[in-house]
């Protein structure tokens, strides 16, 4: 069972294993070390100041996030390395809270448009320090990011407004399958766009000084060479997802929403008291339900309402009973630390720490 729950826990909460994060904190900056990758892991799956201390300790060159409010929170709590890996669009507000960040801290923000561009070099023209700008290229998730021979035209409309553009960057959400092939192709997608991308900023005498990828799921596919940093965000807890792709096991799992079975109906039926409101209301075409049970692996939450989750198990397999608590594991992780005020820090069946979600609810 993934952490070993304590006995008297008021549910639901989530629940982390500081030793399982540890291990998956180190494993992760280790590995990049020894490959030549810089790593600046992405802190919108954890959202915490003790857990980003963690991972600038272990080597992190800073933190990519996604949007200003998690800028501002990290800033605040002492972090003064930011990427805010995503294009943001600016409004007067917004305008204003990228000028002070810019003032306190290292900040790079990500662009993948010539208007956009032009609203950043607007915004931030008197600021104390020149924020650096990485383009965004699409590598195959068709999501945001222009198509790599594009990225000259966004960069150079970033350099005519002032902006230092320093590189480039992606993201592989098609790396998510099945098998490890699906995690290699994806990877090579991203070697490729980004490579394409990187020689059309050359080609303007734009200098490409980072050229950033990863993900999860892909991060130990890179090759060295192209890519020289990675930013991955869920290995610090993983989740349901991760452990159904086969990007990690079972004892790699650092937190779980616990929960307490609040009625059992029938005896293939029980009830916890942890809905939507807690795990979030992700499905993924990889995981059966709405999320994984560590102590009973071949139950399925079969329905989730705000405040209900609703298990079900094979016939022969003896459930829990009326008020024991059961572990859950999410289908996406950050969804659920995004809606939780703390973490609580267990060790031994006790909780050693509570840990403020610094950057909770930080969505704008």
């Amino acid at each position: 069972m993934a952490i070993p729950l304590p006995d008297g826990l008021t549910t639901p909460a989530l629940v982390v294993d500081p030793d399982v994060l540890d291990r998956n904190i180190s494993r992760m900056a280790e590995a990049s070390q020894a490959r030549g990758f810089a790593l600046r892991p992405h802190a919108k799956t954890h959202k915490c100041a003790q857990i980003a201390e963690r991972q600038l300790r272990s080597g992190a060159r800073g933190l990519s996030v996604a949007t200003i409010g998690e800028a501002e929170a990290f800033a605040r709590a002492g972090v003064d390395d930011l990427f805010i890996a995503y294009p943001v669009w600016l409004d007067a507000g917004k305008a204003q809270r990228l000028r002070r960040l810019a003032d306190v801290v290292a900040l790079r923000v990500g662009v993948e448009s010539v208007e956009g561009a032009q609203r950043l070099g607007n915004a931030v023209r008197d600021s104390a320090r020149a924020v650096e700008v990485l383009v965004e290229v699409d590598s195959g998730s068709r999501r945001t990011g222009v198509q790599p021979h594009a990225a000259g035209e966004v960069g150079k409309a970033a350099a005519d407004v002032g902006l230092d553009v320093v590189g480039v960057f992606t993201f592989p959400g098609h790396g998510y399958g099945h098998d490890a092939r699906a995690r290699e192709l994806a990877a090579r997608d991203e070697e490729r766009a980004l490579d394409e991308a990187a020689q059309a900023l050359r080609e303007l005498g734009l200098g490409v000084r980072v050229i950033s990828g990863g993900s999860t799921p892909t991060v130990g596919r890179w090759q060295p060479g192209t890519v020289d940093e990675l930013r991955p965000g869920v290995y610090v807890f993983n989740d349901a997802t991760q452990l159904a792709i086969g990007t990690c096991e079972v004892e790699d799992l650092a937190l779980v929403a616990a929960a307490t079975v609040i009625s059992v109906p029938a005896p293939d039926r029980f009830v916890l008291d942890v809905g939507s409101k807690v795990l979030g209301s992700d499905r993924s075409s990889w995981v059966t339900g709405h999320g994984y049970l560590p102590r009973f692996p071949q139950g399925t939450i079969t329905a989730l309402w705000e405040h209900h989750a609703v298990v079900r198990l094979p016939e022969g397999v003896r459930g829990p009973r009326l008020g024991s608590l059961v572990a859950v594991v999410p289908n996406h992780v950050c969804t659920p630390v995004n809606l939780a005020d703390e973490l609580l820090v267990v060790r031994d069946r006790e909780v050693i720490d509570r840990w403020q979600v610094t950057a909770r609810g930080a969505n704008t």
